[in-house]
């Protein structure tokens, strides 16, 4: 069985991630990408859907141990987890080299004290565990093969094969050190080099301190920041910039419900805030590379902007369900493609024009093909800005108009004004000044409920929407004003959990509510935030920093988030790590400190 989501660690290349649980597994890793089929899938099934277990050998009819401790290496994505066991203490040190070849997965065994019986347990299973490969022996080499795959296993320790999984047992000494890689390759291609596992682990320090030097934040929140850019940056896809929600598919919102979806995919609204963050905070070459990967993403047909892309830009990800893998803790369907990318999200205009803003304003070199690429966004908004869509949290239910998208049209409307007036690009200034008033005229209008002294979801409707936090952080209605101040209050009444957390919306138990989807869902980790910075915003300080503590204290032991909490199994759940989670962490704290309170 798979741990609690919160059990896991996350190493990666910047192409590919894996989650390490606390007890030496690796239950899941997609090769060579992201979004490829995964040779381990027993996070969302069983051990026979693949796994690569490394620790403290013990009895086949008991639990394997978990790591009495285990943290990153400083500032890396380098995994230290130790066992205490009754005959010594052993360290096993798990990372993947920013590639330079074949995709490794390296772990490295040293014995500290004593000497501790060992056991690697390696059981390959491809195309999401539904294929047992032909596993061999290739000049000495361990190599498992199906179809176009080929996976290969260099090791040291002697190995041998029984019940279709792939064993070693060993003791090591206090200063032995042994180690194990696994390397992906084209099967059709010649074996990959044989690993070098020690200098690829000094590369990869030396690469991970490098590129937190970068980092321009040194506030009282600096471990919690620097942790989420490592883990921002995990999530880029090196060869393109595409950034993914997730390294993950199908870790449910609501355990054992149906709420489980593919995140391994660049949301142009998820990567635009990711860039914000990471411009904030000093990574302008990640910014530099986001934008040439969306003008190639959008390239040709920017008129009709999907809502999120393949990692490389591609268009098409059809959705489909793996029947044959029952799901985390049996939440099932587990889902590969997302079938909302062709949806109408209106919103993600106002997020990507306002990336290309801050990139601008930030001194991010001019490209000319981004600002014609910014104005033609607007043209189309212009016809269909009036148009009801799905909205920011991709509802399966009907279309409505949504206030948080009129608010995201408002904002690309007014940044791309504040392009013109710079003199960099010529539009129709006074045509879109009218549009602009016109838009906030509506929403303030048609959006409001006068009565309660707050937005609403959509217009007419009587619920509320998270999303409305934004309202201020945007800049479509100043702090201090009385609707926004209404607006804040209302959310915490009726859209905050027992330990005050914020929900995204209401939801409908058994039955289908706005979201076309029965069951619930726990708060929203981003919604918390934005309502700590909301806090913020309009003076309440203190509040908002106790939020965003406690909010802190949900990460788990390494410092990561998932995307939802669930207030009343106290758990993390969603998928895992979170980009969308981590974003507004390091925004929030930027915030707080720019108040100068907290000693930034």
């Amino acid at each position: 069985m798979a741990g609690r989501i919160e059990d896991y660690a996350l190493i990666g290349d910047m192409q590919t991630a894996a989650l390490v649980c606390r007890d030496g597994t690796v239950d899941w890793l997609c090769l060579p990408r992201f979004d490829s089929h995964a040779i381990f899938a027993g996070l969302l099934g069983t051990e026979e859907h693949g796994f690569w277990r490394l620790g403290p050998a013990h009895a086949a009819d008991v639990q394997p141990p978990t790591a009495a401790r285990r943290s990153y290496r400083g500032d890396s994505l380098i995994l230290e987890s130790e066992w205490d066991t009754p005959r010594g203490t052993v360290r096993v040190t798990d990372f993947m080299p920013p590639r330079d070849g074949a995709p490794q997965l390296i772990r490295i065994v040293e014995g500290v004290t004593g000497r501790v019986p060992m056991r690697s347990a390696l059981r390959m299973r491809f195309s999401y565990g539904r294929v047992v490969p032909w596993v061999h022996k290739h000049e000495g080499r361990t190599v498992a093969v199906a179809g176009p795959d080929s996976v290969w296993f260099d090791t040291e320790a002697e190995t041998f094969g029984k019940a279709l999984t792939t064993y070693a047992d060993f003791t090591v000494a206090p200063g032995e050190r042994i180690t194990f890689t696994v390397s992906w390759q084209p099967s059709h291609k010649e074996p990959p080099p044989l690993p070098e596992p020690e200098a690829s682990l000094v590369a990869t320090e030396d690469f991970w301190r490098e590129w937190v030097e970068h980092c321009t934040y040194h506030g009282p929140y600096r471990e919690a920041v620097v942790r989420s850019l490592i883990t921002l940056k995990a999530l880029t896809y090196a060869p393109t910039g595409g950034i993914v929600a997730a390294p993950t598919t199908s870790l449910p919102e609501d355990i054992g419900g149906v709420r489980n979806w593919d995140y391994r995919y660049t949301w142009l609204r998820d990567a635009a805030i990711t860039l914000s963050s990471l411009l904030r905070t000093g990574y302008r070459e990640e910014a530099r590379a986001w934008r040439e990967w969306l003008l190639r993403a959008v390239a040709g047909d920017p008129e009709n902007l999907q809502i999120m892309y393949g990692i490389a830009g591609e268009r098409e990800l059809g959705e489909a369900e793996l029947d044959w893998l029952p799901g985390y803790e049996n939440s099932a369907p587990v889902r590969v493609g997302n079938g909302a990318a062709h949806q109408l999200q209106l919103d993600v205009y106002g997020e990507v024009t306002e990336a290309l803003h801050l990139a601008h304003m930030t001194g991010l070199a001019r490209s000319d093909y981004a600002s014609l690429l910014q104005l033609k966004l607007i043209r189309y908004l212009e016809d269909h800005w009036q148009e009801p869509d799905e909205g920011i949290w991709e509802v399966r239910g009907p279309r409505r108009q949504f206030v948080h998208s009129k608010v995201m049209a408002w904002v690309a409307v007014d940044r791309t004004i504040k392009l013109i007036e710079s003199g960099d690009v010529d539009g129709p200034l006074e045509r879109w000044k009218e549009l602009r008033d016109d838009i906030h005229r509506e929403v303030c209008d048609k959006g409001y409920d006068k009565e309660r002294n707050t937005f609403t979801q959509y217009y007419g409707s009587q619920e509320l929407d998270a999303s409305l936090l934004l309202i201020p952080q945007m800049g479509f209605l100043p702090p201090d004003d009385k609707r926004v101040i209404g607006t804040i209050e209302a959310i915490q009444r009726e859209l905050s959990t027992s330990d005050g957390f914020i929900l995204r919306y209401p939801t409908e138990g058994d039955h289908a509510g706005v979201d076309g989807l029965p069951g619930d869902e726990g708060a929203f980790l981003a919604c918390s935030f934005w309502m700590a910075d909301d806090l913020a915003m309009i003076g309440r300080v203190d509040e908002a920093r106790k939020l965003f503590e406690k909010l802190l204290a949900l990460r788990n032991d390494l410092g990561l988030l998932a995307e939802e909490w669930d207030p009343r199994l106290q758990r993390q759940v969603g998928n895992f790590p979170q980009a969308f989670s981590h974003v507004p962490l390091i925004d929030t704290a930027l915030r707080l400190t720019a108040s100068g309170a907290y000693g930034g």
